[in-house]
């Protein structure tokens, strides 16, 4: 098995047991307001996801205890999937004021991914940093570690020199290891740096790690066209063609958003049509 299926197969698993994971609400006897909310959240979250059920149940949960964060959170996720930004961001907001430590990553993840909020999502992952002794963990995914979302965050905001240094110090992170893009976006950067020989590099050690992006041949094309050199320009422009044609790539149209450094099939055929072909 692949490391990349391997991977893939962990995130749903995550993903699944997150959904199911229950409370242990003996543990808040003591806080009778959050005990009586927690019998109804465990109750509420054995529903389908975003059913009236769950919905009206969640609503029951805070009633009995506004500040009880885990009914915000689950309340809140159907409104991001449908694409419900404003509310969603509410209820987000207030899962983050009363467990921060909980949510403060989720919500940094989720303005990166689905709205481009760099600023916000630096601000969260930054915060949550500053009170947390432990690895902050990966996004809602599990695709990124919430450093790499910081990184490249900063590259958002146009900051590059710090978003490389945040990469290469989460690569250099003892019992790290490097996750699916990692390399790939290091090598964009240093791409984008014109530093192409090491670009050339990451962007090899990404095809080691994880064979399945097209984006890694199309940068790698690019940074051979900065050497001149149009062999290897022209080859792997060729190779980003056939993957992209045979579904590997980035997220981007065909989920509920366009990962950083997505490419399409327009732009390699663009390069490969270009005068520099012969």
């Amino acid at each position: 098995m692949s490391r990349y299926i391997a991977t893939l197969i962990l995130i749903v698993l995550f993903i699944q047991s997150s959904l199911s994971q229950q409370v242990n609400c003996d543990a808040y006897k003591q806080d009778s307001l959050y005990y009586k909310a927690c019998l109804k959240y465990t109750k509420a979250c054995k529903y389908f996801q975003g059913a009236k059920e769950s919905q009206i149940m969640l609503d029951e949960v805070v009633e009995i205890c506004p500040y009880f964060g885990d009914a915000y959170y689950v309340k809140a996720i159907p409104y991001l999937k449908r694409g419900d930004f404003i509310t969603w961001k509410k209820l987000i907001d207030m899962a983050v004021e009363y467990a921060p430590e909980d949510y403060l990553g989720y919500r940094g993840g989720c303005r990166f991914m689905f709205l481009r909020d760099y600023k916000g999502a630096i601000n969260d992952i930054e915060h949550l940093i500053t009170f947390s002794n432990n690895d902050i963990g990966y996004i809602y995914n599990g695709d990124y570690h919430l450093k790499i979302i910081l990184a490249l965050s900063y590259k958002g905001i146009g900051n590059k020199k710090k978003a490389i240094a945040i990469i290469e110090n989460q690569l250099s992170t003892n019992e790290y290891e490097a996750g699916l893009y990692d390399y790939l976006h290091l090598g964009v950067l240093k791409l984008e740096v014109n530093n192409y020989d090491e670009a050339i590099l990451l962007l090899n050690k990404q095809i080691k790690i994880n064979d399945y992006v097209a984006e890694t041949y199309y940068y790698l094309a690019l940074a051979f066209k900065k050497k001149g050199n149009e062999q290897f320009y022209i080859e792997n422009l060729k190779k980003s063609k056939e993957y992209f044609l045979q579904g590997k790539e980035l997220p981007g149209s065909n989920s509920f958003m366009d990962y950083m450094d997505k490419v399409y099939l327009v732009l390699i055929n663009e390069e490969l049509e270009s005068s520099f072909v012969k």
